[in-house]
């Protein structure tokens, strides 16, 4: 029998969420995170999507740094909107974050999101120790 890999949180200062969920977890040399547009008292961010897309960002950032990775351990990130318009904004956000060799990148349009003002969401996976 193979044994279970060992799954262990990412301590960061995001705030606690209600749902049952860690705001990150690493296994088997592998950082797992989904981030929203949250600031840290848990609310989502007023100001639209360029306000949301830097948010979501910055708490990517803080969750890499705090898992000892940075932004340069980002392997993978899976953005989802709720408008194709908003690409543009997100790219804008996006292109201060990262650098050559970029992360490989997907983009989705989705109908919603569990918090209805949000509009934005990214999925990521970095490479860590």
């Amino acid at each position: 029998m193979t044994p279970s890999p060992t799954i262990t949180p990412v301590e960061t200062d995001l705030p606690r969420s209600k749902a049952p969920l860690e705001w990150a977890v690493t296994a088997n040399g592998v950082l797992f995170t989904a981030q929203i547009p949250i600031d840290a008292s848990g609310q989502v961010v007023d100001g639209g999507i360029d306000a949301q897309a830097r948010q979501t960002m910055a708490n990517l950032k803080h969750t890499l740094e705090s898992a000892g990775v940075g932004m340069a351990g980002l392997a993978q990130a899976l953005i989802y909107v709720t408008d194709r318009e908003h690409l543009a904004a997100v790219n804008r956000v996006y292109a201060e974050y990262v650098a050559e060799p970029f992360p490989n990148r997907a983009a989705i349009i989705v109908s919603g999101f569990a918090r209805p003002e949000m509009l934005v969401e990214i999925v990521a996976y970095a490479a860590c120790q």
